[in-house]
């Protein structure tokens, strides 16, 4: 029987800076574990196609852009009694080589854990307060728009968790998806993502299933990596449109 990866990584790829995506997939393949790392393009033309050429590196061409929770789907057949854990991973993340051994290392202390997270930073060293509580639809317009903020303070700030210890970890609700850690056993009866969310809300969504298989998530700030965070909804009007249009599906599937 082949034996078991310690861990897989999905990345899914559409219009990156491919200075940033090399140097997240620099990262993960420093990892001193048995390892394989999914790149699931996204572009019509097979863009990155020729780019990556390791033997811990598999190119998947999609052709089209089918949106970020179906494209991290794409692999779940191919981690499916392949890999002991699976990294759902943004394509602008950096980290030391040690942050994934020492997450797994928490994550296999409690069998009801299926997913672990580490603090996010911005490039600047700020914190990026990662994890959230569930939003609420006037937290969601706060954030979208800033002359709101100042109505719905208090909800943004208990939203972002600032009213707890953030150098401590915990059970949060939710954990936004540029880093997510699962035992893959139990991302693969979640059923991966939801795919009627074409982009953004896909990881609050996967938190929710997370909930209702009796499952927790850890929020782990001794492990820390860097985030670029595009913020791409705050300066399109089409990805305006699709954040709205995953916050309506949520809200009425919640």
């Amino acid at each position: 029987m082949k034996e078991k990866l310690d861990i897989t990584a999905s990345i899914v790829l559409y219009n990156e800076n491919l200075e940033e995506l090399t140097k997240t997939v620099n990262c993960f393949l420093r990892v001193p574990l048995k390892k394989r790392l999914f790149l699931i393009d996204n572009t019509q033309n097979k863009l990155f196609q020729n780019i990556f050429k390791k033997q811990e590196i598999e190119y998947i061409a999609v052709g089209k852009n089918i949106g970020f929770g179906a494209g991290h789907n794409m692999v779940k057949d191919r981690i499916s009694n392949n890999s002991n854990f699976h990294l759902i991973l943004n394509p602008d993340v950096n980290f030391q080589e040690a942050v994934i051994p020492n997450l797994i290392i928490e994550l296999k202390k409690d069998e009801n854990v299926s997913m672990i997270a580490p603090k996010v930073l911005f490039p600047n060293g700020d914190h990026q307060y990662s994890c959230r509580r569930y939003p609420l639809l006037s937290e969601l317009f706060a954030r979208r728009f800033t002359f709101m903020k100042p109505i719905f303070k208090s909800t943004v700030y208990k939203g972002q968790y600032k009213d707890k210890d953030l150098n401590n970890s915990f059970f949060a609700e939710f954990i936004t998806g540029c880093f997510h850690l699962y035992k893959t056993n139990d991302f693969l009866k979640l059923e991966g993502f939801d795919e009627r969310y074409f982009l953004y809300m896909e990881d609050v969504d996967i938190c929710r299933k997370i909930d209702n298989l009796g499952k927790k998530k850890i929020y782990y700030p001794k492990e820390e990596i860097t985030h670029v965070l595009k913020k791409g909804s705050s300066k399109s009007m089409k990805l305006f449109f699709r954040h709205s249009l995953s916050a309506i599906k949520y809200f009425l599937k919640w």
